[in-house]
C-alpha cells in the first residue's frame, strides 16, 4: 500500500518507521531537555512555591517572633526595674550604717570592730552602687534593641506593601489577558510549525526521504 503526502510517495512501512523513529527521537530530546534544564523548569504551583504565599508567611512569622521578643524584653525590664527597687533600698541601707559606724567610730577610734564595720559597709556600699549602675545599663541597652526592632516592623510593612503590589499587577495582568467574545473550545489549535520557524524539528521532504531510506536499510540489514 501506497501513501502520498504532497509531493512524498510513503509505503506503509516507510510510513511505520519513520513515526517509530520519530516517536523515539521525541522520547529522547524530552529526557534531554528535562535533564539538561531542569533547574529553569517552572516550579507546580502550590502554596509553597507562590511568590505571594511564601511572602505572607514571611511577615506573619516576622511579626510573631517580633511580638515574642518585645514580650521577653518587657519582661526583662521588668525584672531589671523591680531588681533596682531592691537596689535602692540596699544603697539606702548601707549608706545609713556608714553614716552611723562613722559617728562612733569618731567618737571611739580605738574601738576596732567599728572601724571594721565601717569598711565592710563602706565596701557594700560601693558595690551596690556598681550593680544599680549596671542595672541601669542593661535596661538602656534593652530600650535600645528594641528601638533596633522597630526597623524589624518596618521591613516587615514593605514586603506587605510589595505584596499588594504584586496583586494589583496580577489581577492587572488578568484583566489584560482575559479572553475575549470567543469561547476556548471553539479556538483555532496553534500551528506547530510557522513558516520561518528554525526548529531543529523541522525538515524539507528530501531530508525526510534520506532519513527513511537510512533507517529502512539499517532495519533490514
Amino acid at each position: 500500500m501506497s501513501l502520498v503526502y504532497g509531493e512524498l510517495n510513503m509505503t506503509q512501512e516507510e510510513l511505520d518507521c519513520l513515526l517509530i523513529k520519530n516517536s523515539q527521537e521525541d522520547a529522547l530530546d524530552i529526557d534531554a531537555i528535562l535533564e539538561s534544564e531542569a533547574s529553569l523548569l517552572p516550579m507546580p504551583a502550590i502554596d509553597e512555591n507562590k511568590m505571594v504565599y511564601q511572602l505572607d508567611n514571611v511577615t506573619r512569622e516576622s511579626e510573631e517572633k517580633a511580638v515574642e521578643i518585645f514580650d521577653n524584653v518587657e519582661a526583662i525590664s521588668n525584672e531589671i526595674i523591680q531588681n533596682q527597687k531592691l537596689m535602692k533600698n540596699t544603697i539606702a541601707h548601707f549608706d545609713d550604717s556608714v553614716k552611723f559606724f562613722t559617728t562612733l567610730h569618731t567618737k571611739f577610734p580605738d574601738v576596732k570592730a567599728f572601724a571594721k564595720y565601717l569598711e565592710i559597709n563602706k565596701n557594700g556600699l560601693k558595690n551596690a552602687k556598681e550593680i544599680d549602675e549596671i542595672l541601669e545599663k542593661v535596661n538602656f541597652e534593652l530600650m535600645d534593641a528594641v528601638d533596633i526592632m522597630q526597623y524589624q516592623d518596618i521591613h516587615r510593612q514593605k514586603i506587605e506593601r510589595v505584596i499588594n503590589v504584586m496583586r494589583s499587577l496580577s489581577k492587572y495582568m488578568n484583566a489584560l489577558l482575559e479572553g475575549g467574545k470567543v469561547d476556548n473550545a471553539k479556538r483555532v489549535s496553534s500551528s506547530q510549525y510557522i513558516i520561518g520557524d528554525t526548529h531543529k524539528q523541522v525538515a524539507s521532504n528530501e531530508e525526510i526521504e534520506e532519513m527513511l531510506a537510512q533507517f529502512c536499510t539499517s532495519k533490514n540489514g
